[in-house]
C-alpha cells in the first residue's frame, strides 16, 4: 500500500507549524526580528508562531538580576588604598533596546559597575567610606542607572558588601579608636571629680552649721570599719574631748606675739 503523495507535503506543514509555535512565561519577552528587521513590539508572554528562517527570536527576562563587582582598587580622596566590592540589582524594562542597543547588557553593566565603583568611591575620604555607606549607595545607583538607561536597563539597588583596609591602616584606625575612648575617660573622670568636690564643699558647709553632724559621720565610720573583717584596731575618741583639748592648749600657748593685752 502506498501513500499519497500530497500526504508528504502536508506532513511537513504540519511538523513546521509545531516547531514555529514558542511559548514564553510570564517574566519572558521575545524580541522578534523579521528579514533582520526588529518588531515594534516584543512578543510575550504567552504563546505565539516564529516563523523561520524568516523570524528570528531573542529571548530576555524581566526578572531583577543580581551581579556581584568583584573587588576592585580604589584611591580613596585622601590618598588610602583600600579593595573593595560589591553586589548591583537591576532589570530590564525594555527588552528591544536591550537588543538592540548593546551586545551583551550583562557584560556591559559589569563593566559599567566596576568603573563607576572606582570613580565615585575614589572622590570621598576614607571616613565617609565607612560611615556614610547609605549615601554612597545612593549615589552609585544613580550614576548607573543615569548611563545603563538608553540600554532599557533600570538599576533598582547598589550595596557596596565590603570594604577591606591595608593593615597599617586597621592599626591606625585602632590606636585613633582607643585614643578616642582614653580622652572620654579623662573627660568623665574630671567630670566626676568636680562633681564630687562640689558635693563635699556643700557637705562641709552643712556639717559646719550643726556640729552634731560630724559626730554622727564619726561613728557611722567607726561601724562601716568595724563590719569589715580586717584586723585594724581602732580606738575611738569622743570628739568632745578633742575640741576641749583644743582649747586647752590655745590657753596653755598664751596671746600672740605683738597682740592686745
Amino acid at each position: 500500500m502506498t501513500l499519497p503523495l500530497w500526504i508528504i507535503p502536508v506532513v511537513i506543514i504540519i511538523i513546521y507549524l509545531f516547531s514555529s509555535i514558542k511559548i514564553l512565561r510570564e517574566y519572558e519577552r521575545g524580541v522578534i526580528f523579521r528579514l533582520g528587521r526588529v518588531l515594534p513590539e516584543p512578543k510575550g508572554p504567552g504563546i505565539f508562531l516564529v516563523f523561520a528562517p524568516i523570524d528570528r527570536m531573542v529571548r530576555t527576562s524581566l526578572r531583577i538580576e543580581a551581579m556581584e563587582v568583584p573587588a576592585q582598587d580604589v584611591i580613596t580622596r585622601d590618598n588610602v588604598t583600600v579593595k573593595v566590592n560589591a553586589v548591583v540589582y537591576f532589570r530590564v524594562i525594555d527588552p528591544t533596546k536591550a537588543v538592540i542597543e548593546v551586545t551583551n547588557y550583562l557584560y556591559a553593566t559589569s563593566q559599567l559597575s566596576q568603573t563607576s565603583l572606582r570613580s565615585v568611591l575614589g572622590e570621598v575620604e576614607l571616613d565617609a567610606l565607612l560611615s556614610q555607606r547609605e549615601k554612597l549607595n545612593v549615589r552609585l545607583q544613580s550614576v548607573l542607572d543615569q548611563n545603563t538607561g538608553p540600554w532599557g536597563i533600570k538599576v533598582t539597588m547598589v550595596e557596596v558588601k565590603q570594604v577591606d583596609l591595608p593593615e597599617q591602616m586597621i592599626r591606625a584606625i585602632a590606636r585613633q579608636a582607643e585614643a578616642e575612648r582614653e580622652r572620654r575617660a579623662k573627660i568623665i573622670h574630671a567630670e566626676g571629680e568636680a562633681a564630687a568636690a562640689a558635693n563635699l564643699e556643700k557637705a562641709a558647709e552643712t556639717m559646719a552649721r550643726q556640729p552634731g553632724a560630724i559626730q554622727l559621720r564619726y561613728l557611722q565610720t567607726l561601724v562601716e570599719i568595724g563590719s569589715e573583717k580586717n584586723t585594724t584596731v581602732v580606738f575611738p575618741l569622743p570628739m568632745d574631748l578633742l575640741s576641749s583639748l583644743g582649747q586647752v592648749l590655745k590657753k596653755l600657748a598664751g596671746p600672740e606675739p605683738g597682740g592686745s593685752a
